[in-house]
């Protein structure tokens, strides 16, 4: 089951945070078609927010068609974002792993270490785009 956490410093609206949660769950493989969600309750007692945050998520990735809301039961996941690429993702995050400890060695904190990978990020995705 998946366990949401928000990051009050990023910028992102606390719903937008749980539904990219989700998505990452459905990408790695952490969430899977059939898992149930946790409860709005649950949602709310574990991370303090208010119940309609957690509504609004759900129904944004139920609207994706990614869960389904069932009275009575409870929320469920209905379909998956992972692909055939799934079985390279164990050495990848070795690689990025042993990334992330020589930026560590580096002297580079979490922040630094964050803005060093989306700037790169980006900038190759608008690479491979040009």
């Amino acid at each position: 089951m998946i366990e949401f956490h928000l990051d009050g410093r990023s910028g992102v609206s606390p719903y937008l945070q749980l539904v990219q949660q989700v998505r990452h769950a459905l990408r790695l493989g952490v969430l899977r078609e059939g898992d149930q969600m946790p409860t709005v309750k649950e949602v709310v007692a574990h991370l303090a927010i208010n119940a309609n945050t957690v509504l609004k998520a759900y129904r944004e990735l139920e609207h994706e068609g990614l869960v389904a809301a069932r009275p009575g039961v409870g929320t469920f996941v209905t379909a998956t974002l992972t692909n055939a690429s799934l079985a390279a993702h164990g050495p990848l995050r070795l690689e990025l792993r042993r990334w992330l400890a020589k930026a560590r060695r580096a002297g580079l904190d979490d922040e630094s270490i964050e803005a060093l990978f989306m700037t790169t990020f980006r900038t190759a995705a608008q690479e491979d785009i040009a």
